[in-house]
C-alpha cells in the first residue's frame, strides 16, 4: 500500500552523491564525532536503496528495521564504545537492541515540529513519522531524512523501507513528498496522519 501510493511522489532515483556530505569541526570535538555519525548514518541508508547489506537480516527489513541498522552501523565505524549498552530503549523504557517504530518514537526520539521551518531544518538522520489508521489499528510509518549542511549541493531526501517483505528500500526528494505524495503521506501539518519531525535523543544534548 505504501509503495504503491508514493510510487508518482517518491519516483526512484540514484541520489547525487553530495546528498550525504558535511564537513566536520575540528577534529576530536564532540560535533566532529556527531557529524561523522550524522554522515554515516544517512550514507549506510542510501546504500540499501542500491543493496542490500548482508548484515542487515532479511527478518528485521522494514522502516524502523533500516533505521537501527543505519544508526548501529554508524556508531560502530565511529563511536563503538558506545555500543556497550544499546543504543534503544524498550516499551518500559528500558535498554534493548529492538524497538518498533512506534517506540523508537516514544522512547528514543524527541519531536522537533510538524510546521514547514522545522521542515527546512532538519538533519540527516531525524525522521519523518505517520500514524495511519487501518481496520487491523494503527501503523507507525518512518523515514529516514538525507540532507546535506550546504543546501545548495543536493535537496533533502527521504529513505525509507516500505515494511513488505522481500520489498526494495527507497528514496524520493523530500519537498516533493511535502506537495506531491497523497495528502495521507503528506509531512504537513493539514496531515492527521502525519506526526511530525523526530530527532535522536542523543543528539539534542
Amino acid at each position: 500500500m505504501l509503495a504503491l501510493s508514493l510510487t508518482l511522489a517518491l519516483a526512484a532515483s540514484t541520489p547525487p552523491a553530495s546528498a550525504v556530505l558535511e564537513t566536520p569541526p575540528a577534529s576530536g570535538s564532540r560535533d566532529a564525532r556527531d557529524v561523522l555519525l550524522r554522515r554515516e548514518v544517512g550514507q549506510v541508508a542510501l546504500a540499501q536503496f542500491t543493496k542490500f547489506d548482508p548484515l542487515w537480516h532479511p527478518d528485521q527489513r522494514d522502516c524502523a528495521g533500516l533505521i537501527r541498522f543505519a544508526y548501529r552501523s554508524a556508531y560502530k565505524r565511529f563511536f563503538p564504545e558506545r555500543l556497550a549498552r544499546p543504543l534503544w530503549l524498550d516499551v518500559q523504557g528500558q535498554p534493548s537492541e529492538f524497538a518498533d517504530a512506534e517506540t523508537l518514537l516514544t522512547r528514543s526520539f524527541v519531536p522537533l515540529g510538524r510546521d514547514e521551518a522545522t521542515r527546512e531544518a532538519l538533519r540527516t538522520g531525524d525522521l519523518v513519522a505517520f500514524r495511519q489508521e487501518q481496520d487491523s489499528g494503527p501503523v507507525f510509518h518512518l523515514m529516514m531524512v538525507v540532507r546535506p549542511e550546504d543546501k545548495a549541493h543536493a535537496p533533502a531526501r527521504v529513505v525509507y523501507h516500505p515494511g513488505e517483505k522481500g520489498a526494495a528500500v527507497r528514496t524520493g526528494v523530500l519537498h516533493r513528498l511535502a506537495t506531491e505524495a497523497p495528502i495521507e503521506w503528506r509531512p504537513v501539518p493539514q496531515n492527521t496522519a502525519f506526526l511530525g519531525f523526530f530527532r535522536f535523543k542523543e543528539w539534542m544534548q
